[in-house]
């Protein structure tokens, strides 16, 4: 990503000199406050994810994961996941993203891991949860259920037990079925794409799906 802080750019026209403003990263991104990390979510609210295979909404239910719901809230609010890639599709298991595509936005949001929380919610096709690697290491990756995963309800893995859904998808659930997935054998090295970010994925896995937008479509207290 190129970085703007406050370039201005002087282009002459025949109709007069215009002054094209160039803006900075977005902070609640790239420098979240205490506000931003801390913001509570509506109850309920429907999330708009435009992807190159079709649209997707998604009702996040906050019951479900309280912390995990507040996170996607304020990722989704700013469009965090905009140009993230599918990068792991399993078909008949799970379709996983998170990683913006820019590794600078990714590590600052890894260094604001969520504590966990107890599985309310089941993990039945259509349903996405948060990926992790280990205890308090929920952070902005997520998955989507391909086909009714219940034992991640209670899998034991990394010192943790479940996997909490945090939201359902209400239209388009036929939409991640369509994902590319022939790169299942030769799943992207997510070192790689950390330090790489996008470029990475472009070079070695040109046909992933990926987010085109995010944006919140209704929200009910």
């Amino acid at each position: 990503m190129v970085y703007c802080a406050w370039v201005r750019r002087l282009v002459l026209l025949t109709s007069g000199l215009v002054i094209v403003a160039c803006a900075g990263p977005n902070t609640a991104l790239y420098k979240p406050s205490l506000d931003d990390l801390t913001a509570q979510a509506p109850d309920s609210f429907l999330v708009d994810i435009k992807t190159s295979e079709g649209a997707i909404t998604v009702k996040m239910r906050r019951h479900w994961s309280p912390l995990a719901v507040d996170r996607v809230w304020h990722l989704v609010e700013n469009n965090f996941y905009a140009g993230a890639r599918f990068y792991r599709m399993i078909n008949g298991f799970v379709a996983q993203w998170g990683y913006s595509g820019e590794p600078v936005r990714d590590s600052v949001w890894r260094d604001h891991p969520l504590d966990d929380e107890p599985v309310i919610g089941s993990n039945l096709q259509g349903t996405v949860s948060f990926a992790r690697g280990g205890p308090s290491t929920r952070s902005f990756q997520l998955y989507i259920n391909l086909a009714d995963n219940a034992r991640l309800d209670v899998l034991a893995s990394g010192g943790v037990v479940g996997y909490p859904p945090v939201g359902e998808i209400v239209e388009g659930v036929e939409v991640p079925m369509g994902f590319y997935g022939a790169y299942a054998d030769r799943t992207p090295s997510q070192d790689s794409i950390r330090v790489q970010g996008n470029d990475y994925l472009r070079r070695e896995y040109p046909q992933l799906d990926s987010i085109i937008t995010t944006r919140i479509i209704g929200s009910w207290r």
